[in-house]
């Protein structure tokens, strides 16, 4: 498997970006601001994720999915520190995320991963996202966002 950089010109994966993302387009505005990464083996897209630049020296990580057929493999781990290594080797020394109250398992590999939670945009995906979101059985209401410190910083 290799992970690699979006190619000028090559059609990011939407059906990926779009099963961790649902808004067509938030996720259209952040490819034209970021950087989108795929995880390939034999041709097929396994996984994706997006850098995306926001302040000096900050970068954040969003829409992180891998296809259903490959979850459970750390594929997800893989590109989660991936991304944590090109933030870094870019410069930055800050890398933020934000997921969903219910995303029960991204939390988990998240904070397996090194980030702390550093706070909660209450209602994000209420005020956001037209329709209902339920993961796990649990409504989607609130942005749990999480940081990395990139310079060793615990």
């Amino acid at each position: 498997m290799d992970i690699r950089k979006l190619l000028p010109g090559e059609l990011p994966p939407m059906d990926l970006l779009l099963s961790a993302d649902p808004s067509e387009s938030l996720v259209k505005n952040y490819l034209t601001r970021g950087d989108c990464y795929m995880a390939v083996q034999d041709e097929e897209v396994l996984g994706v994720y997006v850098l995306l630049p926001t302040r000096p020296d900050t970068a954040e990580l969003v829409n992180v999915a891998v296809a259903e057929e490959h979850q459970g493999k750390g594929i997800g781990k893989m590109l989660v520190q991936q991304a944590i290594e090109t933030a870094r080797q870019t410069g930055y020394t800050t890398i933020e995320l934000g997921t969903g109250n219910s995303s029960v398992g991204q939390l988990a590999l998240y904070q397996k991963c090194g980030f702390r939670i550093v706070g909660v945009d209450f209602d994000f995906f209420t005020r956001h996202y037209a329709e209902i979101i339920y993961e796990n059985g649990i409504h989607c209401r609130d942005m749990v966002r999480l940081s990395q410190d990139l310079n060793g910083g615990k």
